[in-house]
């Protein structure tokens, strides 16, 4: 059994007892990102409504609908966030267990039948990633506890018994599997008190919605704060070695992230917007752009880790900048 002192250190830096949360999960959802082999996933939820059970990197697992009372795969809780059904859609597409944003919005309002819904209902969205998946010979039976009028989900801490029960059995799954992105071994040798520090590792989608919540949805450079305009622009970009990390990472207008992608606008180490020259000689005008030359960012993120790297801005100023 574990110890009461497991702990595992959050990337926020603060020490908190690990939890798990075994989430009911709608079949149909299961099946599809499992087939799609998807490594980060939206567990959405069609109410709306708060998720608060789990801690950053907490483990959070897929448990079917009845009658199939399983445990068939799982996650690592990077973020929670309320989300218009369009935008979970843009930033994780199948990865939400749907084929199309016509799929999803049909689901939610199978789900939510008795409601009037907008065009663009909001969900929760809790994002996981990296994400694990069963083959069913290795599927888990839930705990003796587990109660039959459970609807959404029950959250088990690894301290107790049928938490620690579960929670052994899933490390020697995720031993067979050999699963690299989460090592058991450490994980068990913790038991007796050592520290354990995860750090998460966001895929695109997680990275859309993280860099979305940490600049409070509006435009670093101009405040504009219209969601379907704002898009989360890399400042080293994933193809060129650049991390999905919300330091990584500053939302702007989409208009200004295509001259941010090109090259035509950068950030200097003050947080300074600068605009080239060359959007006037290349394209005969820039009048709005030029407007905000020489001015410091007006949105930041609340976090200085979240705030943008000077690394990854004297990268951007010195390989992509054209000025």
């Amino acid at each position: 059994m574990l110890t009461e002192n497991v702990k595992i250190k959050t990337g926020m830096g603060s020490d908190v007892m690990m939890k798990m949360f075994v989430g009911v999960t709608d079949n149909d959802w299961f099946n599809t990102v499992k087939k799609a082999n998807c490594e980060e996933v939206n567990f959405w939820r069609p109410s709306g409504q708060n998720f608060k059970a789990l801690n950053i990197n907490d483990m959070f697992l897929f448990k079917l609908h009845s009658p199939y009372d399983y445990i068939v795969g799982g996650g690592f809780f990077v973020d929670f966030s309320i989300l218009p059904s369009s935008l979970a859609w843009e930033a994780f597409g199948i990865e939400n267990g749907v084929r199309s944003l016509d799929e999803l919005k049909f689901k939610i309002k199978k789900y939510r039948k008795k409601e009037l819904l907008k065009n663009n209902p909001n969900i929760g969205c809790v994002i996981l990633s990296p994400v694990f998946y069963f083959e069913e010979k290795d599927w888990i039976p839930v705990p003796k506890d587990w109660s039959k009028n459970i609807v959404q989900g029950k959250t088990y801490d690894i301290s107790s018994e049928y938490g620690s029960e579960l929670f052994e059995i899933i490390l020697e799954r995720l031993r067979m599997m050999e699963f690299n992105d989460y090592n058991p071994q450490t994980i068990s040798e913790n038991r007796y008190g050592k520290e354990l520090k995860i750090k998460p590792r966001l895929g695109q989608g997680a990275f859309k919605v993280l860099v979305t919540n940490a600049y409070k949805r509006r435009c670093a450079i101009t405040g504009e704060k219209t969601l379907p305009v704002l898009e989360a622009a890399h400042i080293r970009p994933y193809s060129l070695e650049g991390p999905h990390e919300v330091k990584n990472g500053l939302l702007l207008r989409r208009d200004f992230h295509t001259l941010f992608d090109r090259g035509y606008i950068t950030i200097d180490k003050n947080l300074y917007v600068v605009v080239s020259h060359r959007i006037k000689e290349d394209y005969g005008n820039g009048k709005e752009y030029y407007a905000h030359h020489g001015k410091q960012l007006i949105i930041l993120p609340e976090y200085k880790e979240h705030q943008p790297d000077l690394h990854y801005l004297e990268w951007h100023n010195k390989n992509i900048y054209i000025g």
